[in-house]
């Protein structure tokens, strides 16, 4: 096979050809094949003699029809720029590098700033086709400027609805219809106001956030109030303190042990977007409320297992740090030493006397920190004040 590329991911515009640069003009006319969502298709010129292909739904269904092509000239087109929240990188993720190129245009993002006048590297930029309007929540503070690029007009409404129900409704919309082309509209209005307007796709939205709602805060331990939970949760001074010992790092994935509410998990995954989480709980119950609060806070790269360690853990993707926060035992710290890969973080609360004793064992075996907790808080005392102290936490963190 020749190591020329056969494909070619075209980034197109709503201004169709006329927009293209002459690389990319050239390579759509030297094509046997063009791929491409109908709507980009129509924006081409027929030139009667070139075979075109309508990318099927579900998207994934077109990765072997091209794949099928291989060898022969072929065109792919994608809006804008297809390797930013685009089908670029999973087009090419089972390609070798001398098979296909690429030519970017215009990004959403970048024409949106273009007509906002806003910093693009200071904007936070969203593909939400696809995605619940919850990854949002970590970003939603006073004054953020966030660009949404949504599924169709529909979901513009409910992108407003979204935002009113987080307290938001004051924030700014700015709504762009095809945008970078001839039809080009542009709607600047507010989330609580979007009833009597219609929008249709595609369509993208510049937002600066607005309204009494609350922030997430950027610091570990987030008030319990953010967690629904039954009163099985890591407190959050302790939990803080729980955070600061697993020390997340990017693209580190955690193991959430008796997670109870997922708080441990949750906050893990909010530390860093390329972080993962996998939460096992017990109860089936328990486990749904971890799903709910993970979606509440925004975050969806939380896998909830529901069982007991160590009999859960077998199938698993390795973890880089385990939380143990429930159901531990001697048979399953026995299970961790045992299968844990050398350098990864084990940490482990206790409140019991029975609990602590093991923790206490294994400290003597194994080395690590060994820290006691005693947090009070103050309270009314019949017509005053006082200390009214929880049960002390017995924390033991190791490197294995």
């Amino acid at each position: 096979m020749s190591d020329m590329p056969w494909l070619t991911l075209i980034g197109l515009g709503e201004d169709g050809t006329e927009g293209l640069s002459p690389a990319s003009q050239a390579a759509l006319s030297e094509a046997d094949v063009i791929m491409g969502p109908p709507r980009h298709l129509n924006l081409l010129p027929d030139d009667g003699k070139t075979r075109r292909i309508s990318w099927p739904v579900p998207f994934a269904d077109g990765i072997p029809e091209l794949l099928r092509l291989r060898g022969t000239p072929v065109a792919v087109l994608a809006s804008g720029d297809p390797f930013w929240f685009g089908a670029g990188s999973v087009i090419t993720r089972d390609l070798q590098a001398h098979e296909w190129c690429a030519f970017p245009g215009p990004s959403s993002f970048s024409l949106t700033t273009a007509r906002m006048g806003w910093p693009l590297e200071q904007t936070t930029c969203f593909g939400l086709h696809a995605a619940p309007f919850s990854r949002l929540r970590p970003h939603l503070a006073p004054d953020a400027r966030l660009i949404v690029l949504l599924r169709d007009g529909q979901a513009v409404h409910d992108l407003g609805a979204y935002l009113t129900n987080q307290g938001l409704g004051d924030s700014a919309l700015t709504v762009f219809e095809a945008l970078g082309g001839p039809r080009e509209n542009r709607t600047d209005t507010r989330a609580d106001a979007l009833s009597k307007h219609a929008f249709s796709h595609p369509v993208c939205v510049a937002l600066t956030v607005m309204g009494k709602g609350r922030a997430l805060p950027k610091t570990s331990g987030l008030p319990d109030d953010f967690f629904d939970h039954d009163g099985q949760i890591t407190k959050a001074p302790m939990r803080a303190v729980t955070l600061s010992a697993l020390a997340p790092r990017k693209y580190e994935r955690l193991w959430d042990i008796g997670s109870g509410s997922g708080s441990i998990a949750i906050e893990w995954l909010l530390s860093d977007p390329t972080t993962e989480a996998i939460a096992i709980e017990a109860q089936s119950d328990g486990a749904e409320r971890i799903r709910t609060n993970a979606n509440t806070l925004g975050v969806d790269r939380l896998q909830v297992i529901t069982g007991t360690a160590p009999e859960a853990l077998g199938d698993l993707p390795a973890p880089d740090a385990v939380f143990i926060g429930g159901g531990l035992s001697e048979a399953l710290l026995q299970h961790l030493q045992e299968t844990l890969l050398p350098g990864t973080r084990l940490v482990a609360n206790a409140v019991t006397l029975e609990a602590e004793a093991l923790l206490t064992y294994w400290q003597a075996k194994l080395g690590g920190t060994l820290l006691r907790v005693e947090l009070s808080r103050a309270g009314p005392l019949g017509a005053k004040r006082g200390w009214q102290t929880a049960y002390p936490v017995v924390q033991w963190s190791v490197t294995l």
